[in-house]
């Protein structure tokens, strides 16, 4: 029998708003919830044997793989397959798990195809939900009544990651597309298409794009092609970053950095001109999930296939080790 803590993989992370908790999602629909407070300022007159390990474990009904998160004021929402989960934050603290406060479905095209929403992203006035789908689709929700406003279609495989700034959301998916849409109109403005660029196409990984995220002006991508930096407007690949990794899946901009991991043996922070400015070593042979964030302090958690979450507070180093389980 397979022993799940040892094979455990971790695929989504996410912070609560109040910076207490540390949540994280598992292939077996289990929700952890870390106590940040007790890791990070633990007494120093007793220091529990399971200090790190979740205060809670979570296991939602259907058993489905966590897939992503995302944290808002009043929720925690999780993509599982083919559904969107939402709980209130105590809910989620509290010892035992109460039925999610809404669910919203999403149907397969025939009975045996199975939605993975891949990863979710919620507007900045947290009036939309964004969801990235393994039917192809971004899924566009009102927040409010869980109403579907619009959906994006123009991919021609699964989606594996979004992320908006302004008016502006990405996608990535596996068919090599990187997508730029438009949130007033939702069609599509643009499109990137890396594979076909001779400075970071690397065939014998693949096409896939694991990773996006959008900034001001730029645009930070990678999967089986290498993680590269691409102009907003001209849409030309200003920088290839080369980096040992056999495939991207975190990508993200941090200050004046690009943050990004995935197939390699470390998390890298990179300079716009390509520099490696750190090189963090992780626990996971894949990472599928960094997030970061600077207040009330900084914290930076890395989690992937391990049941370990290597945690962070200078961006630099890694101050302790995390175990799901």
């Amino acid at each position: 029998m397979i022993d799940k803590v040892l094979y455990n993989t971790i695929l989504c992370q996410a912070f609560s708003p109040c910076g207490k908790y540390l949540v994280a999602g598992d292939i077996y629909g289990e929700i952890g919830i870390f106590d940040l407070d007790g890791i990070l300022r633990p007494d120093p007159d007793f220091i529990a044997p399971d200090y790190n390990k979740p205060k809670k474990i979570h296991k939602i009904t259907s058993g489905a793989s966590i897939c992503s998160l995302a944290s808002i004021d009043k929720f925690l929402i999780a993509g599982t397959v083919n559904e969107i989960l939402a709980w209130e934050w105590k809910a989620i603290v509290s010892p035992k798990l109460s039925k999610p406060s809404w669910t919203i479905k999403i149907k397969s095209q025939t009975f045996i195809e199975q939605c993975d929403i891949n990863s979710l992203w919620v507007s900045d006035d947290a009036e939309r939900l964004y969801a990235g789908c393994g039917d192809n689709k971004v899924y566009v929700f009102n927040l409010e009544d869980g109403s579907l406003l619009t959906k994006y279609e123009g991919h021609e495989n699964y989606i594996h990651c979004i992320h908006g700034n302004n008016n502006q959301l990405i996608s990535a998916g596996e068919d090599g597309l990187v997508m730029l849409w438009d949130h007033r109109t939702g069609k599509a403005q643009n499109k990137i298409e890396p594979h076909k660029n001779s400075k970071v196409a690397r065939p014998d990984i693949g096409k896939w794009i694991g990773a996006a995220s959008l900034g001001e002006d730029w645009i930070v991508c990678g999967g089986g092609p290498r993680l590269a930096l691409w102009h907003l407007r001209s849409l030309d690949a200003v920088t290839a970053f080369h980096i040992p990794d056999h495939g991207i899946h975190v990508a993200s901009f941090h200050d004046d950095c690009v943050v990004a991991g995935g197939t390699s043996k470390h998390l890298y922070q990179l300079s716009y001109s390509g520099e490696i400015r750190v090189e963090l070593p992780v626990s996971s042979t894949t990472v599928y999930s960094a997030i970061m964030r600077s207040d009330p302090n900084k914290v930076l958690a890395i989690a992937g296939s391990s049941p370990d979450i290597d945690l962070c507070t200078t961006f630099n180093y890694r101050d302790q080790v995390l175990r799901f389980g």
